[in-house]
């Protein structure tokens, strides 16, 4: 039987940071910094649980091409540590977590729930027939400050909720774009879909940068609008930066540095707007 590491293993937990922090910013911004601790572990723990499903249900589904990727080769279900059988029980397990937690938030959560539960069920599912697979996943990341936002509002339509979550579908596709520059022959060895097998690397590049240009307009619209401080746009300074470091030690022929350390510096973004947005209501 598989232990609980192994299938934190599997999920990425360490992952989280690329969503929770956004939720939690959500939260912050539509309460006008007033959210009480109780609300934000409830969204804590629906994000959580909700991200563990989805990864595991995109490495259940990828499992085939993952046992051919050399690069993979130390995934918990590649090499036979995690079985389907057990990654499924885990699955229904976190999805009743998500629900049963989800439950207890304002009655619209809930009705709303599979409507944002879709992207990340058919996020892997993309692969197969579009480029824009990349979009799906940062709309599957989207759906956690959309749902802090609601958590905490009730309410569906904000132009503020929107625009964030426009930010984190354009930061989220930006950089997984250039993730999956690497796996460009693989992709299209094994007849999968990605902004590389599409428009090339020196495309898909191009259009990484276009993303990330996007994602920080609507960073600053954010601010713009909900009249934050000085210290909102310092985060949004911080994302900057970071963004462009990371695009400056890449290029579209050369992706040595484009490693598991690349991949989490990513979150930098993520905790500074976080952490800035909440040291804009102190």
């Amino acid at each position: 039987m598989a232990t609980i590491k192994a299938h934190i293993n599997n999920i990425a937990l360490s992952h989280t940071i690329f969503d929770l922090p956004f939720a939690f910013m959500a939260a912050l911004l539509a309460s006008n910094g007033q959210v009480d601790g109780w609300t934000l572990f409830l969204i804590a723990l629906a994000v959580t649980s909700g991200r563990a499903a989805a990864l595991a249900i995109d490495n259940l589904a990828d499992l085939k091409y993952d046992k051919l990727q050399p690069r993979m080769k130390n995934r918990m279900m590649v090499r036979g540590i995690i079985s389907k059988r057990e990654a499924l029980t885990f699955i229904i397990i976190c999805l009743l977590i998500m629900v049963v937690t989800v439950a207890q938030l304002p009655p619209i959560c809930l009705k709303l729930l599979p409507l944002a539960a879709l992207p990340f069920i058919i996020y892997p599912f993309t692969k197969r027939f579009t480029g824009f697979c990349h979009v799906v996943l940062g709309v599957a990341i989207a759906m956690a400050p959309a749902g802090g936002w609601v958590a905490v509002t009730g309410e569906i339509f904000s132009l503020p909720m929107i625009i964030l979550c426009l930010a984190i579908v354009f930061w989220m596709a930006g950089f997984d774009v250039i993730y999956g520059l690497q796996d460009e022959k693989f992709d299209k060895a094994h007849g999968l879909h990605s902004m590389a097998t599409e428009y090339g690397a020196k495309g898909a590049f191009q259009i990484s940068k276009f993303l990330h240009i996007l994602c920080i307009i609507c960073f600053i619209l954010v601010g713009i609008i909900l009249h934050l401080s000085w210290i909102y746009f310092l985060g949004v300074a911080i994302a900057t930066a970071t963004l462009i470091y990371q695009r400056s030690i890449v290029t579209p022929t050369n992706f040595s540095q484009i490693t598991q350390a690349y991949f989490m510096r990513n979150g930098i973004v993520s905790v500074a707007i976080l952490i800035c947005t909440w040291l804009n209501y102190i």
